[in-house]
C-alpha cells in the first residue's frame, strides 16, 4: 500500500499493490506526477530503501526516470521520526477506520481502501500539525546542542 497526504489540503491518494518494490513506488510516483499533481512535489517520506530518486531509474528508460525525478523535491523524515510523516498518521486512522478486521483478497482491500479514501477526501479531513519547533526542543532536548558563553 502506498499513500500520499496533501494534510493541509484534506486529500489522500492511496494505490494498493502487490508488493513494495523499488518498481512500485516508481509506478506509484509516475501516478502521481502524471495524474493527481501534474507540477512539480515536494514529497516528504520515511527512509524505506525503496523511497530513493533512483527507483525511477529501475522502472522506466532513462529520459522519462529523469523527467520524473526532476519534478520532485525530496525530503527524508529522521530515522527515528516516522511520526513526523504525515502519510503515517493518515494510514493508522486509515488501519483504525477501515483495515480493522480480516480482508482476504486484494480486490476487497482495494474496494474498502479506495471508499474510506472516497470519503475522508470529499470531508476534506486534513492533519492539523501541532508539534512545534519549540515543542521538539523541548521533548528532544538531547538532540539540540546548546551553546553557552
Amino acid at each position: 500500500m502506498f499513500m500520499a497526504v496533501e494534510p493541509l489540503a484534506g486529500k489522500r491518494t492511496v494505490q494498493i499493490t502487490d508488493r513494495r518494490t523499488k518498481v512500485d513506488w516508481a509506478l506509484f510516483i509516475k501516478f502521481l506526477l502524471l495524474t493527481v499533481y501534474p507540477e512539480a512535489v515536494v514529497l516528504v517520506m520515511d527512509n524505506l530503501n525503496t523511497h530513493c530518486i533512483g527507483s525511477p531509474y529501475e522502472a522506466f528508460d532513462p529520459a522519462t526516470a529523469r523527467a520524473l525525478a526532476s519534478r520532485l523535491e525530496i525530503h527524508h523524515t529522521p530515522k527515528h521520526g516516522s511520526w513526523l510523516n504525515m502519510a503515517e498518521t493518515e494510514l493508522s486512522i486509515l488501519s483504525r477506520q477501515c483495515l480493522d478486521r480480516r480482508i482476504d483478497s486484494k480486490e476487497l482491500l482495494t474496494t474498502e481502501v479506495a471508499a474510506w479514501e472516497q470519503e475522508r477526501n470529499s470531508r476534506e479531513c486534513k492533519i492539523n500539525w501541532q508539534f512545534t519547533t519549540a515543542d521538539a526542543r523541548v521533548k528532544h532536548k538531547r538532540l539540540y546542542p546548546s551553546i553557552h558563553d
